[in-house]
């Protein structure tokens, strides 16, 4: 059994920045986590030319901002373990950002001014929380400021500069501020009063709290839907909202006017989810459909009904927005190709500098019949291999979420040395229909696990992949199915590999942050106390005593989504039984925004896999 606790240093920098320049010393694999890339730049509705994206270009994620009129670029906030959450606003004078310490997610806004200088305190009176969205107005001076505690449940308060924020939502269900209005007199609450955290009431507030309007699908019928806030149409005075709903069984959209109630349906003739967002002057809509791992993009014309395609390469499109001149800026990857952010107007938008990451081998589509129905599964594996393959199951997060064609440089890394990969969208994920999302409820992680058995079934027979040399692998909710699955089907993996994950549920549940209690009761039915026998049956301690594969575990210390102390609850008792495992903890909190730190846990990852499985 080996142990650290993540005080190894990285390289020094000298060190580093030499081996990226020379760039021929080091792995392909290496050089996918090294290589600069860049988020879709968010733009000011106010002043399109000032952009605020993320970028790894100093080795660590962080803001920085545009201005795309001068081409001039400045990083915006520098801390040892990065920062990502950031908003740009309306008038492009000022960059929020959210400041937690090491990775928690607990702490304040700050903002700094897009030209630089010293960061604020952006909302003066509002003590440390978890961010429960944020919403900027118009005037420069008022911002909606969403916060969650364990105390307080969700608040939503008004803030404007020189006066003391003011309450105008409060619940002990989880909630979030969807979007301020263009005039800043409408503000939309996505809330779950109603206890189900997995599908999202609405209600539209004035300034002074009180209500405007309501919208919740969750009432009058035998199955609960949700609903999502897309954002207020950006022209003055129009109180038309975009609505995200799950009426036919899957997201899309419709325009909802709070003020008269009126109900827009779009009815678009798409077969996957489907999401949008408002073309600048209002007269159309930017669809983003998701379809069977695999995105594209549309306009919809408000006026004539008429959806029109917008061609793009065949792959994920991570994120798209339609900018002031009609142009649509998207960012695209595919398995087998980095991102980049491209423009309908042509050309690359915001290509960093510095060393290009290699390209991986393209992903196969396969469908496989489950218990619960058509498995959908994305396979990589080295080019001109055959089978049978040392094969690696890795398992995506979430668990509302799922794989798609996009570029992702962990499993590249596997391939890279000579495994298969295999990528299950289990039920619980998203892009395949509402009723495969919420299928997963009250027999968590054994109804995924039955899917990722029924794939790993085809892997075999297929001949693709050596039943002797399987590995199951994750990070968080695929973590928590790592070590699940490792106890519950002990004889068909012969290594797990569990990153970030719940290892206890029960302790997991009292040690997590309030939103996920609310998720955790939603999936399981109630609390611990309430239904302690769907906790049991859900949790990877349960069964720890059934493993026999070797189990590598790395942890965040700083993790409020799968705390630490369940970590070690787990691993104390693997170490009762002399079970071989090996334990990473390092400073952070639900994974690493530095590259280095990354690039060492995919490193620990690779060689246990070679001494315990070998090739």
């Amino acid at each position: 059994m080996t142990e650290s606790n993540g005080s190894d240093a990285p390289d020094r920098p000298d060190q580093t920045e030499r081996v990226v320049e020379q760039g021929g010393d080091m792995p392909d694999w290496e050089k996918r986590f090294r290589a600069p890339r860049v988020s879709l730049p968010d733009w000011a509705e106010d002043a399109p030319d000032r952009s605020l994206f993320v970028s790894n270009a100093t080795g660590t994620y962080e803001l920085y901002a545009w201005d795309r009129s001068t081409g001039e670029q400045r990083q915006v906030t520098d801390r040892p373990n990065g920062t990502t959450d950031g908003v740009l606003s309306p008038d492009g004078e000022w960059i929020w950002w959210f400041d937690d310490k090491d990775g928690d997610e607990f702490g304040v806004w700050r903002r700094q001014r897009f030209s630089g200088g010293e960061d604020d305190l952006a909302a003066p009176g509002l003590d440390p929380s978890y961010p429960a969205g944020l919403a900027l107005g118009r005037d420069g001076r008022t911002a909606v400021v969403g916060r969650s505690t364990d105390e307080d449940g969700t608040t939503v308060h008004l803030v404007r500069t020189g006066e003391p924020p003011v309450e105008i939502y409060r619940h002990r269900e989880s909630a979030g501020v969807g979007d301020l209005s263009h005039d800043g007199a409408l503000i939309a609450v996505e809330h779950t009063e109603h206890g189900d955290a997995m599908h999202s009431a609405l209600r539209v507030l004035r300034p002074d709290g009180t209500t405007v309007a309501e919208l919740d699908d969750t009432k009058g019928g035998t199955e609960e839907l949700g609903l999502e806030v897309l954002g207020f149409a950006p022209v003055a005075g129009d109180t038309r909202l975009l609505v995200g709903h799950q009426r036919r069984g899957r997201w899309e959209p419709m325009v909802w006017d709070v003020a008269t109630g009126e109900e827009t349906d779009l009815d678009l003739e798409l077969p996957g989810d489907v999401s949008a967002e408002w073309y600048p002057d209002g007269t159309g809509l930017l669809i983003a459909h998701g379809f069977e791992a695999r995105g594209e993009l549309f306009r919809y014309d408000l006026a004539e009904r008429r959806l029109v395609k917008i061609p793009t390469p065949r792959g994920a499109v991570s994120g798209a927005t339609a900018r002031p001149d009609g142009s649509v800026e998207y960012l695209w990857s595919s398995a087998a190709e980095p991102p980049v952010v491209r423009s309908t107007a042509g050309g690359v938008v915001l290509d960093p500098p510095g060393m290009k990451s290699p390209g991986s081998v393209p992903v196969e589509d396969v469908w496989v019949e489950g218990p619960g129905g058509r498995i959908h599964a994305l396979v990589q594996k080295p080019a001109g291999a055959a089978g049978p393959l040392p094969t690696v199951f890795d398992i995506h997060g979430g668990p509302t979420w799922h794989d798609s064609d996009s570029f992702a440089a962990g499993p590249a890394a596997w391939v890279d040395h000579g495994y298969a990969v295999v990528r299950v969208n289990y039920r619980g994920s998203t892009g395949y229909g509402r009723a495969w999302t919420d299928a997963l409820k009250h027999r968590v992680g054994l109804i995924e696990l039955e899917d990722i058995a029924a794939v790993r079934e085809w892997a075999i027979e297929s001949g693709l992949a050596d039943p002797d040399r399987l590995i199951l692998t994750g990070g968080s909710w695929g973590g928590y199915l790592t070590l699940l699955g490792l106890g519950t089907q002990p004889d068909a993996w012969a290594l797990g590999i569990a990153a970030v994950p719940v290892a206890d549920y029960v302790t997991a549940y009292h040690d997590e942050m309030e939103a996920l209690k609310a998720m955790d009761r939603t999936l399981l039915g109630g609390t611990p106390e309430e239904v302690p026998e769907r906790f049991a049956a859900s949790s990877p301690i349960t069964y720890v005593d059934q493993v026999k594969a070797p189990v590598y575990i790395s942890a965040g210390v700083n993790d409020p989504r799968c705390p630490i102390r369940q970590i070690e609850n787990y691993v104390r008792r693997l170490q009762d039984r002399g079970a071989v495992h090996e334990v990473y903890r390092y400073d952070a909190g639900h994974g690493s925004l530095v590259v280095d730190e990354r690039i060492k846990q995919v490193r620990l990852e690779l060689d246990f896999a070679q001494r315990h499985l070998g090739r």
